[in-house]
């Protein structure tokens, strides 16, 4: 997601009830129509404060997004749990998430037992999200490469989620779906009107759902 205009992280003594901030989130999330249990139970168990920077961390369960560097941030709690639900998966099926990001959409969907494949273009990124997720025990695929590719090497896979906006739907991303498979990505412009899109493959045809509008950061495509 879009960083918030006029965010400025001001040092502070980091004190708050985690279990209450992140209770409070869920109830939320809940209250704007997420209804799948096994998406909130991981919303409750995963700890958003680790996954941002230590000056975010008080407003770590609110329900905005947060900049983590690297002029990218993590989304929205609402946004991540409303993407995660319209994945529709079942534990130990196969999902590929592109832009890793913080590697706090990864560690959601490895909460809920799935097999997870993250891919992030920004070295600092994948590093920092790498190391973080191996230290918090969420068992992760992680890879450092162009989301617009995909991941073949493992795929198919039942899900694919990208928390980057494209211009269009990268074709690897459709080959790389298994039939019956659900994609969740935005498109749009960047830093413009971008369309939330939820498409399930049908053999030769995807069945299209509209999400709604949202405002990612764009989907870089690696040209060199």
């Amino acid at each position: 997601m879009i960083n918030p205009s006029g965010l400025v992280a001001k040092p502070f003594n980091f004190h708050y009830n985690r279990n209450m901030n992140q209770e409070a989130m869920v109830t939320l999330i809940r209250r704007r129509g997420v209804s799948d249990t096994r998406v909130l139970d991981a919303m409750l168990r995963v700890p958003r404060h680790e996954f941002v920077p230590y000056a975010q961390r008080a407003c770590a369960y609110d329900d905005h997004p947060l900049p983590i560097g690297e002029q990218q941030t993590i989304s929205q709690p609402y946004i991540v749990a409303l993407m995660t639900e319209m994945l529709a998966l079942q534990p130990g099926e196969k999902v590929l998430e592109l832009g890793t990001g913080s590697g706090y959409q990864a560690a959601i969907l490895a909460d809920m037992g799935l097999d997870v494949y993250t891919v992030e273009r920004i070295p600092e990124l994948y590093e920092t999200a790498r190391a973080r997720l191996e230290t918090l025990a969420y068992s992760v695929h992680c890879k450092l490469g162009d989301g617009h590719e995909g991941w073949a090497e493992f795929a198919p896979y039942t899900g694919i989620i990208a928390t980057a906006a494209a211009t269009e739907v990268p074709p690897a991303l459709i080959e790389q779906l298994a039939d019956g498979g659900r994609l969740v990505i935005p498109v749009g412009p960047p830093h413009g009107y971008q369309v939330l899109w939820k498409f399930i493959k049908q053999g030769e045809y995807l069945e299209r759902f509209n999400l709604g509008g949202v405002a990612f950061v764009p989907f870089v495509h690696d040209t060199t």
